[in-house]
C-alpha cells in the first residue's frame, strides 16, 4: 500500500508560478515512476507529466510543455512538479500518481497503481 499526499495547490494568477509536491509513504519510493496528472470541471482526468525511479525517463503532456518541470527526491520521497507561466486553462485539480513504469501513464487508459486526493489549483486572467 502506497500513500500519496500532495501540497502547494493555491490560488494564483495568469503568468504566475505555483510548485506541487507530493510525499509518499509504504513503500520503497525509489522503486517506482511517478506523475501527475489534473482534472478540469466537466472534464476526464488527464496526463500532465511522468518521471521513472531514476528520474532519466520523463514525459510532458503537450499543454504543459516547456512550462511544467517533474522532478523527484528520493531521498526524501517527494515527487515535484514546478509550474511556470500559468494560464487559466491550467486550472484543476492536481493528483499524484504511481505507476510500475513511466511510460504507462502516458496510456489510454493510463496505468495507474495508486493516487493521492488532489490539490487544487486556481489561475485568474
Amino acid at each position: 500500500q502506497v500513500q500519496l499526499v500532495e501540497s502547494g495547490g493555491g490560488l494564483v494568477q495568469a503568468g504566475d508560478s505555483l510548485r506541487l509536491s507530493c510525499a509518499a509513504s509504504g513503500r520503497t519510493f525509489s522503486s517506482y515512476a511517478m506523475g501527475w496528472f489534473r482534472q478540469a470541471p466537466g472534464k476526464e482526468r488527464e496526463f500532465v507529466a511522468t518521471i521513472s525511479w531514476s528520474g532519466s525517463i520523463i514525459y510532458y503532456a503537450e499543454s504543459v510543455k516547456g512550462r511544467f518541470t517533474i522532478s523527484r527526491d528520493n531521498a526524501k520521497n517527494t515527487v515535484f512538479l514546478q509550474m511556470n507561466s500559468l494560464k487559466p486553462e491550467d486550472t484543476a485539480v492536481y493528483y499524484c500518481a504511481t505507476a510500475p513504469a513511466a511510460a504507462t501513464m502516458r496510456g489510454i487508459p493510463p496505468k495507474v497503481d495508486y493516487w493521492g486526493q488532489g490539490t487544487q489549483v486556481t489561475v485568474s486572467s
